[in-house]
């Protein structure tokens, strides 16, 4: 039983590392089942489209993982701190939005920031990628959100309540990706994995 202790602690940061990916599915699923409203689906678009940004740029850029044996497809940018980042910053601008900006509010943030560090360094820690291919994966999904919470609230919103055309658009745009994600979701990540 001791033997396998070890084993066990050695093996914890790479189930975690392999649990981002769900618990960022996860928490955009709370946060719009909480939210429930247009932004919320508009977030859950843009959070699967910077995943197809991270997968175009890194057959573009085609560098390598520090160890090619553990996975062989190209590792810039990091897919998992891209989205990690990405939604750390939805769920800062969510918190501030519903509760204001305050020391609550500043505390929980800086939380959230941490927990997206600390998951994105495993990525690092387990080699499956260099601290480069992780820091441009989080400084884009950081950057891309802050561009979809502007588009949104510059363009999109005011279109979305004066035009019903617009509406339709932005609802059965973002539920057909969202739903194709789903789809993506249960054929590579379950059944693959089985």
């Amino acid at each position: 039983m001791t033997s396998q202790l070890p084993l066990l602690l050695d093996s914890t940061p790479l189930s975690i590392a392999w649990l981002s990916k769900w618990l960022v599915a996860a928490v955009f699923g709370i946060i719009f089942l909480w939210r429930h409203d247009t932004e919320a689906l508009w977030a859950a678009s843009g959070s699967i489209l910077n995943a197809g940004l991270s997968t175009v740029l890194k057959r573009i850029l085609n560098q390598e993982r520090p160890v090619s044996a553990i996975r062989s497809d190209p590792g810039m940018p990091s897919t998992h701190a891209q989205s990690i980042f990405y939604t750390v910053m939805f769920c800062v601008v969510s918190m501030v939005e519903y509760f204001g900006l305050n020391g609550i509010t500043a505390v929980i943030s800086a939380l959230i920031f941490a927990i997206g560090s600390y998951l994105s360094w495993l990525r690092v820690s387990q080699q499956l990628h260099t601290t480069s291919q992780v820091a441009v994966g989080a400084a884009l999904g950081f950057s891309f959100s802050v561009f979809w919470f502007w588009l949104w609230d510059a363009i999109v919103l005011d279109a979305f309540i004066s035009h019903l055309w617009i509406r339709i658009l932005v609802v059965l745009g973002t539920v057909a990706i969202c739903v194709n994600f789903l789809l993506y979701m249960f054929r590579y990540w379950v059944l693959e994995r089985n």
